[in-house]
């Protein structure tokens, strides 16, 4: 009898801790799909379109010759050219993309999209000279215009705008890494663990 009572305590005993078992594992299988429900939110936050604006301006002497009669007779056009450009550095994060490790709590950057340059230059013209054998053409206004285009490219190269547009992409993507500190992820970028802001900056930029 006394045998009886036993083998029927160690049954309940055995279905109540297999009930915790499973009740345990369902919780901590509801923790890893909440954490990681907040951590795509916080992706999908992330994700959009970020534009640094800045403005160039700039003067420009255009002159172009034409010769005739073994180059004893010339005819010349020129003009003063005022350029004012706006320019925008952008970065596409809904083209990011990324890996999500549920089991081992790691998030990965895979890629994140280049700067996209867009250039709206406002080209004028003044003191236009010309002449009926050598007039403007729209040849000369597409060389002008591909002209502004490269110069202003150097400006912009030379300019704070780009890092002023990564620092931007920064800040938002380090939004992320907070996200992954405090519920204990681990955010990792070009092979490298991202622990502090700096380290996504330092990684970024090879």
């Amino acid at each position: 009898m006394l045998k009886r009572i036993l083998i029927g305590i160690l049954i309940i005993g055995g279905i109540f801790l297999l009930f915790k078992f499973c009740d345990f594992k369902k919780n901590d299988e509801q923790d890893i799909t909440h954490n990681t429900n907040l951590i795509q939110q916080q992706i999908l936050n992330v994700g959009k379109l970020i534009v640094t604006e800045g403005h160039f301006s700039e003067v420009i002497t255009y002159k172009n010759q034409q010769k005739y009669l073994l180059d004893m007779v010339s005819f010349e056009k020129k003009a003063l050219i005022i350029v004012n450009a706006d320019v925008t550095v952008s970065y596409d994060l809904h083209k990011m993309k990324y890996d999500i490790d549920e089991v081992n709590k790691i998030i990965t950057i895979l890629s994140i999209p280049k700067e996209e340059i867009k250039i709206s230059p406002d080209i004028q013209f003044y003191d236009v000279e010309q002449s009926q054998l050598n007039p403007f053409t729209g040849d000369d206004y597409n060389k002008i215009n591909k002209s502004v285009k490269a110069n202003l490219a150097k400006k912009i190269e030379k300019s704070r705008l780009k890092t002023n547009a990564q620092n931007r992409l920064i800040s938002e993507l380090s939004k992320i890494l907070i996200v992954t500190k405090t519920m204990n992820w681990k955010l990792v970028y070009n092979g490298k663990d991202i622990e502090k802001e700096s380290d996504l900056k330092t990684n970024f930029k090879k």
